[in-house]
């Protein structure tokens, strides 16, 4: 198996562990072929995110315990939908993002300078 990679081109690490968060509940964002829709950015949501996702029919703020999912509150770190997420950018209502925590995949839908812009662990300019 391939190390799974971050957007900077480093290990991918946990997004989330309290709650546990990833597609497959092992605390990261994974892409793959059992996620038809990949959550794949590591976001730290906010109230304005959580409220626009819910208007778009992606309620975050419902528990659904079936799915072990909690219900989000601003501050959760979360493996959002990739395509949502970026949804929210074209809309103004992006929330931070965790870079090192953000899988590589993700951008396949949203280009690198834009998860800068939102990033929590920007990565220091070198020169």
């Amino acid at each position: 198996m391939t190390e799974r990679r971050n957007v900077l081109d480093g290990p991918l690490e946990p997004c989330g562990l309290d709650p546990i968060t990833g597609y497959t509940r092992n605390g990261c964002c994974d892409d793959g072929p059992d996620d038809p829709s990949p959550h794949t950015i590591c976001a730290i949501v906010t109230k304005e995110f959580i409220a626009f996702q819910d208007s778009i029919a992606n309620n975050l703020s419902q528990p659904e315990p079936d799915k072990r999912f909690p219900g989000l509150v601003p501050g959760s770190r979360w493996c959002v939908l990739t395509a949502k997420w970026y949804e929210a950018y074209q809309n103004g209502v992006a929330c931070p993002v965790v870079l090192s925590a953000t899988n590589k995949a993700a951008l396949d839908i949203v280009p690198l300078e834009i998860l800068l812009e939102h990033a929590v662990d920007r990565p220091k300019a070198t020169g």
